[in-house]
């Protein structure tokens, strides 16, 4: 009998916090399904979602300023334990009659956080001799606990960091448990979910893929599904699991734009058509993207024309196969998540989403987006349940637009092969070296610009590559990545001494923010 991997579910309502997929993401971790919905989402929607626990996130307000962020009453009368996180700790403690005011001293990083008496159930194992680091990250505090909780913990600077009411299972800390840098985070809020809210844990790689296959034959049917495969890590394993469903009712459409990595065409033809049986058709459109794009410089422009000719062209070969009734995408939570959060229109646009844009509805097909309820780890790890290769399943993030945005200004063929190039021995050096997976993005750009170069006795007058590699959690915020110095100069010295047209190597030491990861 298969298992019903939705009947253990975490509500997490946002207030806010820049933090807030992460704790999301650690719930995923304890092998729970969980779902992230703004915090005024209303008690007969919560009712109806039967949630096993509820967390409340942080958030950037103070909960004692006008018209700040609230949730029902009726929320902590459901029965249901409820972990609040620092604006979630501050508000559970005002809705019980604690208060809140700002702190004398604000708390922003490290702090160390320590016991005050016997801590409960949420607590088990998180201190050790009476301590825990932690990261705060907050300018309020609670200055009078309400009646009915106790303190567990508090800092320095802080005395109440941490509450509970046993009786009503209610649970608040000041600091965030989601972030790496809370080291016992990840302890704490798998007890929340497993031992405090009891939840056995039915959210596993194999479980997803037998209840995804059941409800894809379920949808589908003896229809037939199109696929627009670009060979990024979500379409594949989106074709990988629909084919496990309906094997030869899918057709991909793998459209090469001539943008894509060096021999990744090929690659991505080896692993599906010939290695997994999958139908897929490729398109060789190589000259028609570059034509689109010749004399055109503007990043959003490029962007737009990449993402427009992508639908056409996939518009083109989906109309030769009349039958199709489905249109599969590998649409993955973040991008609900992401999409949900553009309609409140309070987000800048700094630039266009990097994957290709939807459809035309006039194409009258069902959706069916098999990943929609996943995380990108969770992508990950079912992409090798599914027998998919390693090195494909956990590849960088690669763009949409593909090279279109890593080559800054024209996009050039001549620029593109140099490229290919250039960002393939970069990338072999990073495995050689051992980097690669401590690497959560790394990529070379083109710049348009020559400078001058000496090579044997001669002048040489050629291009710049610049390397970029990042550490990062959650794409958000970024960290250059600190190579060493003799492997830089071993990448250096193989990319002008290989790449024909190359003479300089430069490597890009900016975080995000106030860069973005991508250059274009």
């Amino acid at each position: 009998m298969a298992v019903d991997i939705h009947a253990e579910k975490i509500l997490i309502l946002d207030f806010g916090s820049q933090y807030t997929q992460l704790i999301a993401r650690r719930v995923r971790e304890a092998h729970v399904y969980c779902e992230l919905h703004p915090f005024d989402m209303g008690m007969a929607a919560i009712r109806s979602f039967a949630p096993s626990g509820i967390i409340l996130s942080g958030g950037p307000k103070s909960v004692y300023d006008e018209g700040a962020p609230a949730v029902a009453e009726e929320l902590f009368e459901l029965g249901v334990p409820v972990l609040g996180i620092c604006y979630g700790m501050q508000l559970m403690s005002r809705h019980f009659g604690g208060e809140v005011v700002p702190a004398g001293k604000r708390e922003f990083g490290h702090a160390e956080l320590l016991a005050q008496g016997t801590p409960g159930p949420l607590f088990d194992g998180f201190f050790v001799e009476g301590k825990s680091p932690v990261w705060m990250s907050h300018g309020d505090h609670v200055s009078r606990v309400p009646e009915g909780f106790e303190v567990v913990a508090g800092t320095a600077n802080a005395p109440v960091c941490a509450i509970q009411s046993l009786a009503r299972n209610l649970y608040g800390v000041q600091f965030h448990p989601e972030v790496n840098h809370t080291p016992q985070g990840e302890l704490l809020i798998d007890t929340f979910v497993r031992k405090v809210c009891g939840c056995s844990g039915k959210w596993t790689p194999g479980q997803i893929i037998e209840d995804a296959v059941a409800r894809i034959k379920q949808q589908v049917g003896s229809e037939r599904v199109i696929l627009g495969l670009s060979g990024g890590v979500d379409s594949s394993v989106a074709a990988a699991l629909i084919h496990r469903a309906i094997g030869e009712q899918l057709t991909c459409v793998f459209v090469d734009n001539g943008l894509l990595r060096l021999a990744e065409g090929d690659q991505v033809m080896a692993t599906f058509a010939q290695n997994l049986g999958v139908k897929v058709i490729r398109v060789d459109a190589e000259e028609r993207f570059l034509s689109a794009l010749a004399g055109v410089t503007d990043p959003e422009k490029k962007r737009k024309i990449i993402g427009g000719l992508f639908v056409e062209i996939f518009e083109e070969e989906s109309n030769k196969i009349t039958d199709a009734r489905w249109l599969a995408q590998g649409t993955i939570y973040p991008d609900v998540i992401e999409s949900a959060g553009a309609k409140t229109g309070k987000a800048h646009n700094i630039k266009s989403h990097h994957n290709v844009g939807g459809l035309p509805e006039h194409m009258k097909l069902k959706l069916l987006e098999p990943l929609r309820e996943l995380f990108k780890d969770e992508v990950r790890a079912i992409g090798e349940e599914l027998g998919l290769p390693h090195q494909m399943v956990w590849r960088h993030p690669f763009p949409g637009p593909g090279l279109g945005v890593r080559i800054l200004g024209e996009v050039r063929k001549e620029y593109a092969d140099i490229l290919r190039q250039a960002d393939a021995i970069y990338i072999e050096e990073l495995y050689a070296a051992d980097h690669y997976h401590k690497i959560s993005q790394a990529f070379a750009v083109f710049l348009p610009v020559k400078s001058v170069g000496v090579m044997g006795d001669g002048r040489t007058y050629e291009y710049v590559v610049a390397l970029r590699a990042v550490e990062t959690k959650d794409f958000m915020t970024a960290g250059w990545y600190p190579l060493p110095y003799e492997d830089l100069a071993r990448i250096s010295s193989r990319i002008i001494n290989e790449v024909k047209g190359i003479n300089r190597v430069v490597y890009d030491i900016s975080s995000k923010p106030p860069a973005t990861i991508e250059w274009e």
